[in-house]
């Protein structure tokens, strides 16, 4: 990033990236308290989860106010301009990725709440683990203007849809065999759509940061040119995915 002999300008940029690193901080804990309320029953980090939700949305709310002042107090550079414009982008995903976890939450009780008869046996928890390690990169990422491990946890997302598409099939082969467990694989899906969204929200965020770093939009380009673009390379523009 360019240094600016404007203090101000310099400190109200920290803020905005110190507040959008604790703002994923707070969604991080999320996922893994979901995750864990699910697992084990224990309600009571169900009302943890929904407490950080409101931290998240205040961070969001505060977070875009703070870049709509620096917009209109200051004039960015083209570099600076191209990060702030990245939070505001990000901080949608963001937000969106605590909503999701908080809805893990919320089907753990209902399943918890409700008698624990058929329910199919399937395990998530790897997937929550990849979703969360994808949000963790994307933020270490971001901390560190670092493309190369943006462009990991692009590559990173697929591995999560195909975890989503077989927890999927399993789910549906459940309720095909045993009725009994209709109800509750429909639970399950639902936890493990919202997994795999948290990961289609990492990715973007990392998309993203890819864009404020290199000034290269590889949104819809594919695995193969995002990593490409983000060592630098600008040979085989045409290069298609395997």
């Amino acid at each position: 990033m360019s240094e600016h002999t404007n203090k101000q300008f310099d400190a109200d940029l920290e803020s905005v990236r110190s507040q959008f690193l604790q703002m994923g901080g707070l969604v991080e804990a999320m996922i893994q308290e979901a995750i864990d309320a699910l697992a084990s029953g224990d309600l009571s980090l169900v009302e943890k989860v929904r407490e950080r939700e409101k931290e998240v949305n205040r961070h969001e709310v505060e977070i875009d106010e703070s870049i709509s002042r620096i917009l209109a107090r200051h004039q960015p550079t083209a570099i600076d301009l191209r990060m702030l414009m990245a939070v505001s982008k990000m901080l949608t995903d963001m937000e969106r990725s605590g909503d999701e976890a908080e809805k893990v939450a919320t089907v753990a009780r209902r399943i918890h709440e409700a008698e624990l008869r058929h329910i199919p046996v399937i395990e998530l928890r790897h997937m929550a683990a990849n979703v969360r390690t994808m949000l963790h990169q994307a933020l270490d990422a971001f901390a560190r203007l670092d493309p190369i491990l943006a462009a990991a946890v692009v590559r990173s997302d697929k591995e999560v849809d195909k975890e989503w598409k077989g927890a999927l099939r399993h789910l549906i082969t459940y309720m095909i065999e045993d009725p009994r467990t209709i109800s509750r694989a429909i639970d399950m899906i639902f936890i493990a759509r919202a997994l795999e969204r948290i990961g289609d929200h990492a990715k973007n965020m990392s998309e993203r940061v890819i864009y404020m770093v290199k000034g290269a939009d590889v949104r819809h380009t594919g695995v193969k040119n995002t990593e490409r673009l983000a060592r630098g390379d600008v040979d085989d523009e045409d290069s298609q995915e395997p």
